[in-house]
């Protein structure tokens, strides 16, 4: 397999990621957003469907889903009485994930013009971007922008000289990690507490006020005009194959330049790191693990990590995942059995409550981990703590259980003796033995 290359930087995306242009119309235009909207919309709404499907994009939310085939699954007819609604989660509360503020603080017009041809890909009536409470610059910023939009011509009546009726609302929460979760934003957004639908009915059926609802991520629908205007072919040349296109990096933790960066999809961790991080802290014999994906899934360490692919599947190679691709850093300093502990508290303080395996053990999760920190513990509860990741894992509406359960587990199956020699150093027992990997 031949390495990926680096983005060139004529295929970029995000030109205005790091706000050094203006943010405004003005600045959009000029960046080539909003160019004659109206052409794009004009080939036809299963057209632009085809074309997503054709680019390779998977939702860059976390699931990886493939995004036109989820919009296909929109009814072609909306009933009377039953509109379709386009909601765009903009609640990015997921630990060390930071891109989508980066576009909306200074690239909004890509997601509201994105908004609208997705919108009317999907045959909707008004897109929701719901938006986490704590970003309060920007909500300013897109206030701002869908007004732009507005009094421009480009979203409401006739939109964009399209001849579709399209509206954009912006809708803050209050801050909480579960209306991340489609069913529980679609849940927030009506009024009501934020807990997570069964499925089915899914929310392409009956989602918001019981509608046809497509939930996607603030980057999958701001890249979607960009791809049509270049081309789904151009987009599907970038990375590897199910695995295609740009992808918007959150690089923090234990490096010399944290930041946010737009690379190819499949690029390398160490080409990812020195190119745009400024290596590692200390060197690369100082790295000691990696969590590729945010919070939620697996730990990888340093040797497995150092040349894998980032994307999708190369990740899940290494029994983990590329999630939103914040990645988070960990060199030898860290105190890895403290840094799992913490995210454990995370999951069981976000917990919403409402499924049994979820509320009841992510606090218990929380609570043997902060033992096994300690040392407070015996040898046998590593296996005991593993077995109820499982039955955690899988057994609840939503995926925080799994979330909650994924980061104890990968610790688990790569720092197994780091947690033992705690416990034999605290308790001076005989350590079990350790299988030789």
């Amino acid at each position: 397999m031949s390495a990926i290359q680096p983005l060139a930087d004529k295929d970029r995306i995000f030109t205005n990621i790091y706000g050094f242009q203006d943010w405004k119309l003005a600045g959009a235009r000029a960046r080539g957003d909003w160019d004659d909207t109206k052409s794009l919309m004009a080939v036809g709404q299963d057209a632009i469907i085809d074309a997503i499907k054709a680019s390779g994009l998977r939702g860059r939310g976390g699931a990886g889903f493939p995004t036109g085939m989820k919009w296909s699954f929109m009814p072609k007819e909306p009933k009377p009485g039953k509109p379709s609604f386009l909601v765009i989660n903009a609640d990015e509360s997921e630990p060390g994930s930071c891109k989508d503020r980066e576009i909306i603080r200074h690239e909004p017009h890509k997601l509201i013009e994105g908004a609208l041809i997705a919108g009317f890909a999907m045959r909707a009536r008004a897109a929701y971007i719901y938006i986490r409470g704590e970003f309060i610059r920007e909500a300013e910023h897109l206030f701002a922008a869908v007004a732009e939009a507005y009094d421009a011509g480009l979203l409401g009546k006739n939109a964009a000289g399209s001849g579709y009726d399209f509206d954009v609302f912006v809708h803050r929460g209050a801050g909480a990690y579960i209306c991340g979760e489609e069913t529980a934003q679609i849940e927030s957004l009506e009024g009501k507490k934020g807990q997570p639908r069964l499925k089915p009915p899914f929310p392409a059926g009956a989602g918001l006020y019981g509608c046809p609802t497509t939930v996607n991520n603030v980057e999958s629908i701001a890249v979607a005009p960009t791809i049509l205007r270049r081309g789904a072919a151009w987009f599907a040349g970038i990375g590897r194959d199910k695995n295609q296109g740009t992808k918007l990096f959150q690089i923090s933790g234990h490096v010399n330049r944290p930041c946010v960066v737009e690379e190819a999809m499949g690029i390398s961790f160490r080409e990812l790191i020195d190119r745009h991080a400024g290596g590692i802290r200390g060197g690369w014999d100082n790295l000691l693990a990696v969590i590729p994906g945010g919070s939620s899934v697996p730990l990888v360490p340093a040797a497995q990590i150092m040349d894998a692919p980032m994307d999708f599947d190369g990740l899940r190679d290494l029994k983990s995942g590329l999630g939103t691709a914040a990645v988070i850093v960990m060199d030898k300093s860290t105190d890895i059995v403290r840094a799992i502990s913490r995210l454990s508290y995370f999951y069981k303080h976000e917990s919403c409550g409402q499924c049994t395996p979820c509320r009841e053990g992510t606090g218990w999760m929380w609570r043997v981990m902060e033992r096994l920190r300690e040392g407070n513990a015996q040898l046998h509860e590593i296996d005991l703590l593993e077995e109820v990741t499982r039955q955690v894992e899988g057994h609840t509406i939503c995926a925080l259980g799994d979330a909650a359960a994924w980061p104890i587990q990968g610790l688990i199956r790569h720092f197994r003796p780091e947690i033992e020699r705690r416990i034999v150093e605290k308790q001076g027992s005989a350590p079990l033995a350790v299988a030789a990997e």
